[in-house]
C-alpha cells in the first residue's frame, strides 16, 4: 500500500512538471480591450472587443485582418462565433444589441437582430452545428434568450418558452462569452451576482433545472464568470470577484455530475478567473486579470504559470494552438512544451 502511495505520489509530480508553458505575443497595444474570441480548424482564430473592433488571422495568429463594421465604432463586441475564415456572427453589451453576421470575411456586416430596449444586455453566444443561444441579463425576474436554428441568418426570443427564472440580484458575465456551454440536447448556464446558480436547459426534454453554486457570491461583481465541461457530466466554472483579482478563497468548482453538486479543487487557481477550458481531458487552462493558472490533472490541482492579464481563451481544433486575449489589446499564444 505505501509502495502505491509513493508511485502515485512521484507520478504526479512528473506530471507537473512534464510541460513548460512558453507564452507568445502576436498582437499587443491594440486600441481596444477583447473579450471575445473563436478559432475555426487548425489555423483561424477571430477576436471581437471594444471600440467596435473585430479581427481575425488565417495562419495562427502570424497576421491580422482588421474588419470593424462600419457604423459601430462604439459599441463593445463581446463575444463572437466564427464558422469560417469567411463567415462569423458578433454581439455586443449595452443597449441598443445588435447581431451583426458576416460572409466575406468581415468586408460587409449584415444587422440580423436588434434590440433597443434600456434595460436589454447581451451576454455571450453559443453554437452546436447550426444551432445557437444568445444569453441576455434578466428582465423583469427572467434571463433572456434568443436561438437560431441555421447559423444565426435569423433569431427568435425563447425566453417565454421555458423561463429561466432570475433570483434578485442574480445576472450573467459578458467576461469572455464563456457563460454557457452547447451540446446537442444540453444547453448549461452559469450564473453569478448577489446569487450564483447554474442552469441545465433541455428544450426537447422540455426540462430546466436549476442548482446552487457554492462559488464566491453575495455582490454584483461576484460569481461564475465561466463554465467548461468536458463532457456532459464533467464540468468547472470559475469567477471570484474582479474587484478582487488577486483574492482567490473561492473562485473554482468542479462537477462530475453534469452540475447537480459541486466540489472544490484540492489546489485551487491563484485569484479571480474570467475564463476557463479543457485543452485535454487532464489539461485545463483558467485565466483572469490577475494571471493564468494550469491543472494536469482535470483541475484538482492548479499551478500559476503567468501573472499576465488576460479575459480569454480559445484553442484551435487539434489543441496545439491556444490563444488568449485582454483588455490592453493584447492576443497571445500559448505553447505547451512536452519535455
Amino acid at each position: 500500500m505505501k509502495k502505491n502511495v509513493i508511485l502515485l505520489l512521484l507520478l504526479l509530480a512528473y506530471l507537473a512538471t512534464a510541460y513548460t508553458q512558453t507564452f507568445v505575443p502576436l498582437a499587443e497595444n491594440v486600441n481596444a480591450s477583447f473579450r471575445g474570441m473563436s478559432t475555426v480548424g487548425k489555423d483561424i482564430v477571430w477576436v471581437s472587443g471594444s471600440k467596435g473592433s473585430v479581427g481575425y488571422s488565417k495562419d495562427q495568429g502570424k497576421t491580422w485582418q482588421w474588419v470593424n463594421p462600419q457604423g459601430y465604432e462604439q459599441y463593445d463586441f463581446r463575444d463572437i462565433h466564427a464558422f469560417s475564415a469567411k463567415e462569423a456572427i458578433i454581439i455586443n453589451a449595452g443597449s441598443p444589441v445588435v447581431v451583426l453576421r458576416t460572409t466575406d470575411g468581415g468586408q460587409s456586416w449584415q444587422k440580423v437582430y436588434e434590440d433597443v430596449r434600456p434595460e436589454i444586455f447581451f451576454d455571450d453566444i453559443v453554437f452546436y452545428g447550426k444551432n445557437g443561444y444568445i444569453l441576455a441579463d434578466p428582465i423583469d425576474g427572467a434571463f433572456q434568450l434568443l436561438k437560431t436554428t441555421n447559423k444565426g441568418k435569423s433569431w427568435y426570443d425563447v425566453s417565454s418558452h421555458f423561463i429561466l427564472f432570475a433570483d434578485e440580484g442574480e445576472a450573467a458575465f459578458a467576461a469572455s462569452g464563456s457563460s454557457m456551454k452547447m451540446f446537442k440536447n444540453k444547453l448549461y448556464i452559469g450564473t453569478g451576482g448577489k446569487y450564483s446558480s447554474f442552469f441545465s436547459y433541455n428544450p426537447k426534454g422540455l426540462k430546466i433545472d436549476k442548482y446552487d453554486v457554492p462559488i464566491w457570491s453575495g455582490e454584483p461583481t461576484t460569481g461564475i464568470f465561466a463554465i467548461d465541461f468536458y463532457n456532459e457530466r464533467k464540468g468547472i466554472v470559475v469567477g471570484g470577484n474582479y474587484m478582487e483579482d488577486m483574492n482567490n478563497k473561492n473562485n473554482i468548482l468542479l462537477t462530475y455530475d453534469g452540475g447537480k453538486s459541486w466540489t472544490k479543487p484540492t489546489t485551487p487557481v491563484n485569484g479571480y478567473r474570467s475564463d476557463v477550458l479543457y485543452i485535454t481531458q487532464h489539461i485545463v487552462l483558467a485565466t483572469g486579470t490577475s494571471g493564468t493558472d494550469i491543472s494536469y490533472d482535470g483541475g484538482l490541482n492548479w499551478k500559476n504559470i503567468s501573472t499576465l492579464s488576460f479575459n480569454t481563451i480559445s484553442k484551435s481544433s487539434d489543441n496545439k494552438n491556444i490563444y488568449l486575449t485582454g483588455s490592453r489589446g493584447n492576443i497571445y499564444k500559448l505553447i505547451l512544451n512536452y519535455k
